[in-house]
């Protein structure tokens, strides 16, 4: 999710990696990866327009943004039992 949240910010690979502080190699291998095991396109580089994430990269983020607030919601549920209970 940060991986595509920065590439979204920046337009470009490496400022997401260093704002990261990973190696470019490093953020590309895990768009890379992620891409085969999806089997979709999540990020299109073209040295005119820079780097920005494809529509089925932006439905990714989305998701992954969805997963972090459902998470986040169950989390405070489960907090709110075990701490504030009496």
């Amino acid at each position: 999710m940060e991986i595509l949240e920065n590439i979204e910010k920046t337009g470009s690979i490496n400022k997401a990696a260093k704002r990261m502080k990973m190696s470019y190699k490093g953020v590309w291998s895990k768009i890379k990866s992620t891409e085969k095991h999806l089997k979709i396109k999540v990020v299109h580089s073209d040295k005119k327009e820079g780097t920005r994430l494809t529509p089925e990269g932006k439905a990714l983020l989305d998701k992954y943004r969805r997963m972090h607030r459902e998470c986040c919601r169950t989390d405070d549920g489960i907090f709110r039992r075990v701490f504030e209970s009496k």
